[in-house]
């Protein structure tokens, strides 16, 4: 009985050249994965630090209308000074630096206001700013993760780049929800 040589080596040899075409194809995959999320990271990176810059800017103005409030309570105290020496004197007062005593503790409570407000649109714009860091780090730490999958060749850790990526863009929705 004649034997039936079957030619394996070329067999072999397309075996190994579509394996090397799928590791090729899941490489670019991890790739376009990794870009992608790059891009996400510099998004989020870039309005953190608009919101962290927003913040100090209506802190810095909060201080600023507290150094008035007390500008105007400084003045209001200094006049009250004025007309009770005057009264102690046995002299009176001119009605006009009653009135203006009394409008700059009128002036102070709106000055009051506006501090408070700025104060508050500080710590949303911090809150926002949080919210966005914690965003950026899991984009990041998806990078990593992303090129470590591509080093080991291991599947599974691209599927958790995936996954940690998409923590992050609901982080991300989140922070504007």
């Amino acid at each position: 009985m004649e034997e039936i040589e079957v030619p394996t080596e070329h067999l072999h040899e397309q075996l190994h050249e579509s394996a090397q075409e799928n590791a090729e194809h899941w490489i670019l995959k991890v790739a376009l994965t990794a870009a992608l999320l790059a891009v996400f990271a510099a998004i989020t990176a870039l309005l953190a630090g608009h919101y962290a810059n927003e913040a100090m800017i209506e802190q810095i103005q909060a201080s600023d209308q507290w150094a008035y409030y007390q500008a105007k309570g400084i003045k209001s105290a200094v006049l009250e000074n004025k007309i009770d020496m005057l009264q102690q004197l046995g002299k009176e007062a001119l009605p006009k630096e009653k009135e203006k005593a009394n409008q700059y503790k009128e002036d102070q409570k709106e000055i009051d206001k506006k501090a408070r407000e700025k104060e508050k649109l500080s710590e949303k714009h911090l809150s926002l700013h949080n919210m966005l860091a914690k965003g950026v780090t899991i984009f990041q730490v998806a990078i990593a993760i992303c090129a470590i999958s591509a080093l080991t060749k291991r599947k599974w850790l691209w599927y958790g780049s995936i996954a940690l990526g998409l923590i992050g863009a609901i982080l991300f929705l989140i922070t504007f929800i």
